[in-house]
């Protein structure tokens, strides 16, 4: 009887998650490049940015719209990639799963957007470009950092601003500190240049 009530209490066990089918990661890599709104931010991390605005204030809402996230699961629909959660979306055939991270606090960190979303070493995280930023400036060096950035900002502008405001003292933001100023000029030179200056927000 009372192994039974164990049994029954007992959450049920994870799905086994098999790792992503080669050829169903190429063919999200294509979508993704195809449609200027969103972007494989890093390979690596497997980072996805999706598209927010051309100019911000430093004080702007950093967060994934419901217009967004629309587009994203929208765009992801011919892989047989559906949404499970509110904040995943998966594909049983071909394991390939991506997160959204949840809205934190207003004024919260745009380096803290990960910090509680559970994820395995092979899942994508999908995110604003000024979180996606954040993310790359937190895993890399300087200088492999602004490299990326230097192509993240020409596609998906970055709110530099309020990524100054929150780089902490310790000697990988110090080290990162000085290449916002880098940035901004490519950045605005951007924004001025087609395509991206006729891009509109999603809203």
């Amino acid at each position: 009887m009372l192994r039974s009530l164990t049994r029954w209490m007992s959450p049920p066990p994870k799905p086994v998650q098999h790792p992503p089918d080669p050829e169903a990661e190429q063919a999200l890599a294509a979508v993704l490049e195809r449609d200027p709104y969103l972007c494989l931010a890093d390979q690596g991390l497997r980072l996805v940015s999706v598209f927010d605005d051309l100019r911000y204030d430093r004080a702007d809402m950093d967060m994934l719209n419901g217009p967004m996230r629309s587009r994203l699961v929208t765009a992801l629909a011919a892989l047989g990639i559906r949404q499970a959660t509110g904040s995943r979306l998966d594909s049983p055939t071909t394991g390939l799963r991506l997160h959204m991270p949840k809205f934190r606090a207003l004024g919260a960190s745009p380096f803290d957007a990960l910090r509680d979303t559970a994820r395995e070493p092979k899942d994508y995280a999908v995110l604003t470009p000024t979180q996606a930023a954040c993310a790359i400036i937190e895993a890399h060096a300087t200088d492999d950092a602004v490299r990326l950035l230097e192509r993240l900002v020409q596609t998906h502008p970055v709110n530099l601003l309020r990524i100054f405001d929150y780089l902490d003292r310790s000697p990988a933001h110090e080290a990162f500190r000085p290449a916002i100023g880098h940035l901004v000029p490519i950045q605005r030179a951007a924004i001025r240049s087609s395509p991206l200056k006729d891009r509109r927000a999603l809203r």
